[in-house]
């Protein structure tokens, strides 16, 4: 196995010493991934495809690839109105059905969003493809090495001795969440099984934020109590964790039962090893260096918390 990385991060120990190969490759650099795959490959698993130039790459370097397989996300499916959750604080959030199946709407591909533009990845894939191509639509992505744990929005708070945590939404929001293990476990299944086609790939379950929240509590062995809020007033920030959305947002998992694949984990097993990777980060350093993305919206502003419990 031959693992891709622009150099910026330090290369995992297990990954070191089970054999895997690397090699340095910015998809940015015209040419790179030919020049990567002048020898072929069995298969490609490309996890940082963002756009139709990446298809395109894609497909120059396909008569050497047996199958390939790209990560999209379920960001891309919006409602009867046109509802996205990437323009929801401007248009209002998606209502859709549940759970969400491959074959609801998606936006229309382009380059204006995130989203508009994995559609266009998608469809160019799905549509010039001459080997087969398995499109992977995940879910909130959470596991060891995350450059934006979620998770560590309820971890901070046991840490830092919080025992009351309030809740938007009164804690029932349903945000669709995908660990590492049940998208790898697909991954390798689809790969045993190619063909061309577009799955979602998330967990089996989606618990509400309070179960999660009940969850993490648990395998820290805090006792916590968890205020449920009712629905949010416009920029109000208290209780909104990175689950939290006014709709449950669930996408469909059935359609990869047949191909053999069987979820690794529920989100209640797959939470602890992200928990201890966090807890061990936190004890090396300022987390906000650790995790710069969540720094930039700091949602540990207790002041505002403590004025509502105080109420």
């Amino acid at each position: 196995m031959t693992v891709s990385h622009r150099g910026k991060r330090g290369i995992p120990a297990e990954l070191l010493q089970s054999g895997t190969q690397f090699v340095l490759l910015d998809r940015d650099q015209p040419g790179a991934l030919q020049l990567a795959l002048k020898d072929g490959a069995d298969a490609i698993i490309d996890t940082v495809a963002y756009d139709t130039a990446h298809a395109d790459q894609l497909l120059a370097v396909q008569d050497n690839i047996g199958a390939i397989v790209v990560m999209s996300s379920i960001s891309v499916y919006c409602d009867d109105q046109g509802r996205t959750l990437d323009e929801a604080r401007s248009t209002g959030f998606p209502i859709l059905p549940i759970p969400i199946p491959e074959t609801h709407l998606t936006v229309q591909p382009g380059p204006a969003t995130y989203s508009t533009r994995k559609v266009a990845l998608e469809q160019n894939l799905m549509g010039n493809g001459r080997v087969p191509v398995t499109i992977l639509r995940p879910g909130a992505i959470y596991g060891p090495g995350a450059l934006h744990p979620r998770e560590w929005w309820f971890v901070k708070r046991i840490l830092d001795g919080r025992r009351e945590i309030p809740l938007a939404y009164h804690g029932e929001s349903r945000f669709t969440t995908t660990s590492v293990a049940n998208l790898a476990t697909l991954t390798l299944t689809v790969l045993e099984n190619p063909d061309t086609r577009i799955l979602n790939a998330v967990d089996p379950e989606t618990p509400t934020v309070y179960d999660r929240g009940i969850a993490i509590a648990k395998y820290m062995g805090a006792n916590c109590s968890f205020i449920r809020l009712g629905p949010q007033p416009a920029g109000e920030r208290v209780g909104m964790t990175p689950w939290s959305v006014q709709a449950p947002f669930v996408a469909d998992d059935s359609t990869a039962r047949p191909l053999g694949y069987l979820p690794a984990e529920t989100y209640a097993q797959g939470v602890a090893p992200i928990i201890n990777w966090l807890m061990e980060t936190q004890a090396h350093g300022d987390w906000r260096e650790h995790f710069p993305d969540i720094a930039k919206y700091n949602p540990f502003d207790y002041n505002e918390e403590d004025k509502l419990l105080a109420q």
